[in-house]
């Protein structure tokens, strides 16, 4: 008998002698053969041995890297919803790799959540060329911002030149429109070369709505009993469930295994619904872990809910996640910068004492009411630590869903952008930053998604629809320029152009210093929120105290979004120096390298003097004594 070495339960598997082991679950079909597309030769069928529940299997010999093939169903050839590569997108074949083959010149050296500046990335707009190989090129410029783990957004593939990925129906495929898997494997290894790990956005909550084979195989990969605001949900918990766990179960392993990934980030896990006693996301990211074979990976939630459980350990009844998206953080933040109140914005108010509350306690809805939703939001955050959090002032979503797609700085004034960047990159939570945030890009981020004439109509209909629950966006004159998502303008309007690097030097030293003042100093490196104290000094003035072992180690961050503030005395002691001490300015965002007019002396025989529209850091001398 041939021993078989399967690494996955499912696809396409080149064994040593270079034969291939073909397995696929397709319990519903009455009839399925493989069918092997040899070039311009006639395909040839293969009959499949049948196993156990509903999977079928074929051992091919001379059918090794390269060989194009699909299944026979019921008289249509379909491609492997577990397919490596779909070199034609979705309606063609599927490819064998043999992942074996790639060279790895750097090896990944784990990486725990801790001290990571997050960097969200979209292959297709990133660079010029769109493609793996031509965003390495960028990878110096990043390490040099400051910048240590890039997020990538989702790659399985999709039909259509152009999409964010979110509708990927071959979640094993990299996305043929950004290059071969190799070419992947490429770009994660130069990332390592470069300093920087590389995590993927994968979505386990539902599969897209063109191009999908998965009901063809087995209606049981859906859910009968949940609802998904985006599409089927998957079936993780009812009839003939378990070999849909272990298919997502065993994707979560190929990516951190196969293209030696740093971690992943789960898309909408609000969506991902499984009654069982175990949960699936735990056992994904158990598997996840173990396929990272003793390294240290990175896993993060993005959940609307605000479910802290995800983040608990799992002997403590938690799914064992790293950390999770804060939308609060967000939300607070971009109020306080442009009044914007409407929609999911309408329960944050932009305040000081809210955005103190976010450094401190990461959410801010953990379990009371939140009316947008008209039912309380979240649970209680108790015990986890700041880096769990990851905070952000644009990602894929929030740009886009600003109507034109425009970044936050060109909706409020360059000195409050400047306050709130500092606040963000300083507080104790993860910063992530979305891509060419961090030297000021001009270029939008809007919706895009390249479809056929039905589904496009459909798509454009609903964005329009979506964007209504902004009062701003429903007047005929704002509902006109929402941009038509399957235009290719739209998507060419993404594009980041980098010559922009170079003139907007101010962007680049901003993020620049404000990263290297987060990793040198003791006070924020910590990441510990429970070291730091916040007190409301006015209307729109705020200040963080970090305390440390170390006298000369606190600081004092001052972030004032309004007027400048003159002040005899604050009655607060967060303010009062450490004994001997007295403050001076270790950083301002107010100076001219970033676009400022200068910092004016914060503390004089007449007390403070604190400048609006700016973040001030203050650190500890000592002080001189009296004659």
């Amino acid at each position: 008998m041939t021993d078989i070495r399967r690494r996955y339960a499912v696809g396409a598997e080149v064994q040593p002698g270079g034969s291939t082991h073909f397995r696929v679950w397709a319990p519903d079909p009455p009839d399925i053969t493989l069918r092997i597309e040899d070039g311009g030769r006639r395909a040839r069928d293969i009959a499949l041995e049948r196993e156990e529940s509903g999977y079928y299997s074929a051992l091919v010999e001379g059918a090794g890297a390269g060989t194009r093939y699909r299944y026979a169903l019921d008289g249509d050839a379909l491609p492997d919803p577990a397919s490596r590569y779909q070199p034609e997108g979705p309606f063609g074949p599927s490819e064998v790799i043999d992942h074996s083959t790639f060279r790895w010149e750097h090896s990944p050296k784990g990486v725990e959540l801790a001290g990571q500046v997050m960097y969200e990335l979209h292959a297709g707009t990133f660079t010029h060329g769109g493609t793996w190989r031509s965003a390495v090129e960028k990878f110096p410029l990043l390490a040099d911002s400051g910048i240590t783990t890039i997020e990538v957004m989702p790659i399985a593939d999709f039909p259509g030149r152009f999409g964010w990925g979110y509708d990927g129906v071959f979640p094993y495929a990299p996305a043929h429109q950004y290059g071969t898997p190799d070419d992947f494997r490429f770009f994660v290894d130069h990332a390592h070369a470069a300093g920087l790990s590389v995590i993927l956005d994968v979505v386990y909550n539902h599969l897209g709505p063109d191009g999908c084979v998965f009901g063809r195989y087995a209606r049981a990969y859906y859910s009968r009993t949940y609802i998904n605001e985006w599409g089927d949900a998957l079936n993780f918990d009812g009839p003939d469930a378990q070999p849909v766990r272990e298919y997502f179960a065993c994707n979560a392993a190929y990516w951190i295994d196969e293209f030696q990934l740093d971690g992943l980030r789960f898309d909408a896990t609000q969506t991902i619904h499984d009654s069982s006693g175990r949960h699936i996301i735990a056992e994904i990211g158990c598997r996840a872990r173990t396929a990272a074979r003793g390294r240290s990976i990175i896993l993060i939630a993005e959940s609307e809910t605000q479910t802290v459980k995800l983040v608990r350990p799992v002997d403590e009844g938690g799914d064992g996640l790293d950390g999770v998206w804060n939308d609060d953080f967000h939300h607070s933040a971009i109020v306080a910068l442009t009044g914007k109140r409407e929609a999911y914005y309408s329960d944050h108010r932009g305040n000081p004492q809210e955005l103190i509350s976010a450094a401190k306690h990461g959410y801010l809805f953990q379990g009371q009411r939140y009316a947008w939703q008209k039912q309380p939001r979240g649970t209680r955050a108790d015990g986890l630590p700041a880096r769990a959090f990851v905070i952000y002032l644009e990602n894929h979503d929030q740009v886009a869903n600003s109507g034109g797609g425009g970044r936050v700085r060109f909706q409020t004034t360059p000195g409050r952008y400047r306050a709130m960047t500092a606040l963000m990159l300083l507080m104790p939570g993860t910063p992530m930053l979305f891509q060419g945030q961090e030297f000021g890009a001009s270029s939008p981020f809007l919706f895009f998604a390249d479809h056929n004439p039905e589904l496009a109509k459909a798509v454009q209909n609903g964005r329009h629809e979506f964007m209504k629950q902004f009062p701003s966006a429903t007047s005929p004159a704002a509902q006109a320029c929402i941009p038509a998502p399957h235009d290719p303008r739209t998507f060419e309007r993404c594009r980041l152009n980098w010559d922009e690097r170079d003139a907007h030097d101010t962007f680049v030293r901003l993020y620049r210093d404000l990263l290297t003042l987060r990793r040198s100093e003791a006070a924020f490196r910590a990441q510990d929120a429970d070291a730091i104290e916040g007190a409301v000094l006015g209307a729109e003035l705020f200040v963080l105290r970090y305390t440390t072992a170390s006298p000369e180690d606190e600081r004092l961050l001052l972030v004032n979004l309004g007027a400048d503030v003159e002040a005899g005395s604050f009655p607060e002691p967060s303010i009062a120096p450490p004994d001997g001490h007295t403050w001076t300015v270790r950083w301002s965002s107010g100076e001219p390298e970033y676009g400022g007019h200068g910092t004016a002396p914060i503390l004089t025989d007449a007390g403070w003097r604190i400048p609006g529209h700016a973040a001030v850091v203050m650190r500890p001398i000592p002080a001189k004594r009296n004659a």
